[in-house]
């Protein structure tokens, strides 16, 4: 079994214990209580290179990164920082994330924020939307076509943006059959668990007009971002850069060009 399937499986394990616990129409009962809508995709579209800024405590290829930062703290950084977005690890196990993590960053910020975890289940959809998430992540290697088609569609419905992942031609035809608005393209095989940014420039060519495009995964400099935004890249999500940062608000500030905005007002 490798690294994917087993984050699967335990992503079903999770949901399934937590539905014993509490009941799906217990969730749908508290959608009405939901806050303001901060569209996520709009976000990510306008002038410029968007970042989605990520907070995360570890990864099953990094390990620990930053396991006793403050989400709050962070987040509220990253927002000063010029940040378009906000994305907020949810999964236990491998990430060390919560969704008390997705509460506390949609009160310490009025960015958008998409849950980043290993969508399986519609019960998944009522959480996110119950507890702050605007989006989340779809990714096209863990689900069947029927599956991805049914949590799209469930998704939307919730009014949830989805950000539909790949990483290869073939994920991103199936990506296009649910006609997703949002494509993240991830540069890291997740069975392997190797990274190459080339993967987003290879996969361009093939996105069709009008799509939104985040490249996830890799990026770490401002000349990267440079180059994805010269190839038509909407959006990059960056979680390691940001998390091992000493000053994230300074990295951001980096990553976003906001001290050249300013440099160039004055």
């Amino acid at each position: 079994m490798g690294i994917i399937d087993e984050l699967i499986e335990g992503a079903r394990e999770g949901v399934d214990s937590r539905k014993r616990e509490f009941p799906q129409a217990q969730l749908e009962s508290r959608l009405s209580g939901r806050g303001e809508d901060r569209p996520f995709g709009e976000a990510l579209t306008r002038p410029g290179l968007s970042v989605i800024a990520e907070f995360k405590r570890r990864s099953p290829s990094a390990g620990e990164i930053a396991p006793g930062a403050d989400v709050g703290a962070r987040v509220a950084a990253y927002e000063r920082g010029g940040a378009a977005a906000l994305s907020v690890l949810t999964d236990a196990p491998h990430f060390g994330g919560s969704l008390d993590d997705l509460r506390a960053a949609r009160g310490a910020a009025t960015l958008p924020i998409i849950r980043k975890d290993f969508i399986v289940d519609p019960y998944q959809l009522y959480e996110a939307a119950v507890h702050g998430a605007d989006a989340v992540l779809l990714i096209v290697r863990a689900l069947s076509d029927r599956e991805l088609a049914a949590l799209y569609e469930e998704a939307r419905a919730l009014d949830l943006d989805c950000l539909v992942e790949v990483h290869d031609a073939d994920e991103l035809e199936r990506a296009l059959e649910v006609d997703a608005e949002v494509i993240g393209i991830n540069n890291r095989d997740l069975d392997e668990q190797r990274v190459d940014i080339q993967t987003t420039f290879e996969l361009m060519p093939d996105v069709p007009a009008g799509k939104t495009v985040v490249a996830e995964s890799g990026i770490s400099g401002r000349e990267e971002l440079m180059e994805l935004d010269r190839v038509g890249v909407d959006a990059v999500l960056i979680g390691g850069a940001l998390m091992l940062a000493e000053d994230p608000e300074a990295k951001t500030r980096e990553l976003t060009g906001a001290d050249e905005t300013r440099e160039h007002r004055y």
